[in-house]
């Protein structure tokens, strides 16, 4: 097991640096166009996908670093870039995630690849999870999987929303319900293949921020899909109902879900999306107080400003410390027991939010201005306390942890 460290080492560090240049060089320049045009970036999609950085090899590589410390680097360096674009370039390892936590490993060697194609023939993937009536209340989900036993296929009816990269992906994961009784007990998680009939893209939503990544609605009408596309496979997924339905009887314990699993997974590497962001808007406000001068001196001589800058810097450190705690805990099979990858998504969440505002008003009307990137910045953060759980979802799953009550 390795032991948490508060260095990267030196491979880490090589990897840090490479993907730092890229957000400097490729993603930075062509932030603000894509913003405004609120389309997926395929040509810097593809740049990545021809440098390695989009590709199954290299998350792999991250995801499986023994410290738990690659995921948040490269989400970090990334997102320092910009967050549109970058949530356009790791959107795709969301459903990966998927896959990984709930398929079989033929499931797994046979669909992620498929997610992220190759250099010439770039794909992405949507994980589709949340719908009109059911986000942060997933036992709400209306999605229906229904097994045709004639056929050995599941049929999917229902619409999901606020999927990134929804119906523009080759692959799409849809959680969906096959037993409502048990709420979210009784959800499995399914693989819609490429060209599979019935499925559709429904509204594409025009945001407030991270407007490079294409959100939109999936609408899925008798989809049908092969058996083999549950995620798991159908004997375990009879298992674990099984036991659901037992332990419902009995008014047992809860039963962890697809989604659930999903997210549980993926709260860490979100705080470090918002450490990135974070992170580029001090600087940018750092380097702006040394250089702007009011009354005959840089305004960082006074302290109104100054103090500001300490308490960023400090929250950035200790958001970042969150994650990479929980990130290693995750990786190294330490239990949550006070919620701490939660902790660490809600802290740097509200962090991200609470620092882009402050840099603005450090920039003053400038900063209020599309001519500087603190504007996009802060828009972009306004994300990170709602999607993958709410800052209040947090708090709640971080109070019944802490004191085991089922508080609501």
């Amino acid at each position: 097991m390795a032991e948490f460290a508060m260095d990267l080492n030196d491979e880490q560090k090589e990897v840090r640096d490479w993907l730092h240049g890229f957000a400097a060089d490729v993603i930075r320049p062509a932030a603000a166009e894509w913003d405004e045009r609120e389309e997926t970036p395929w040509p810097v999609i593809q740049e990545a996908s021809k440098l390695g950085i989009y590709s199954l090899d290299f998350y792999a590589q991250q995801f499986f670093d023994p410290t738990g410390l690659g995921i948040p680097m490269t989400m970090e360096e990334l997102f320092w870039g910009d967050a549109g674009i970058a949530l356009s370039i790791v959107g795709t390892g969301l459903a990966a995630v998927g896959v990984l936590a709930n398929g079989t490993e033929e499931q797994i060697g046979t669909w992620i690849p498929q997610m992220y194609g190759d250099v010439n023939d770039v794909k992405v993937a949507a994980f589709c999870s949340s719908e009109p009536d059911a986000g942060s209340d997933v036992a709400a989900m209306r999605t229906r999987a229904v097994y045709d036993e004639a056929k050995d296929e599941w049929v999917l009816n229902g619409t999901k929303t606020w999927a990134t990269n929804g119906g523009i992906a080759n692959v799409h994961v849809v959680v969906a319900s096959i037993d409502p009784e048990l709420g979210s007990k009784g959800h499995a998680s399914f693989i819609v293949p490429p060209n599979t009939p019935g499925l559709s893209q429904g509204q594409k939503f025009k945001k407030h921020g991270i407007r490079a990544s294409h959100t939109a609605e999936v609408v899925l009408e008798n989809v049908r899909v092969p058996g083999s596309c549950l995620l798991g496979g159908k004997d375990k997924l009879d298992e674990r109902l099984a036991r659901a339905r037992e332990k419902a009887k009995k008014g047992g314990e809860r039963v962890k879900n697809a989604a659930m699993a999903t997210f549980e997974a993926s709260r860490p590497a979100v705080g470090a999306m918002a450490v990135g962001t974070a992170r580029a808007a001090y600087e940018e406000a750092l380097e702006y107080a040394k250089t702007r001068e009011q009354f005959g001196r840089p305004i960082i001589d006074n302290q109104g400003v100054a103090f500001q800058l300490a308490d960023m810097r400090t929250q950035i450190d200790a958001a970042r410390l969150l994650v990479w705690r929980a990130s290693w805990m995750g990786t190294t099979g330490k239990k949550f027991e006070n919620a701490e990858g939660s902790m660490s998504k809600l802290f740097a969440s509200e962090t991200a939010k609470k620092v882009t505002a402050q840099a603005i008003q450090i920039l003053g009307g400038n900063g209020y201005t599309r001519e500087y990137p603190v504007e996009r910045m802060h828009r972009d953060a306004a994300i990170y306390t709602i999607f993958e759980g709410t800052s209040e979802i947090q708090r709640l799953v971080i109070a019944r942890t802490l004191s085991g009550m089922p508080i609501r």
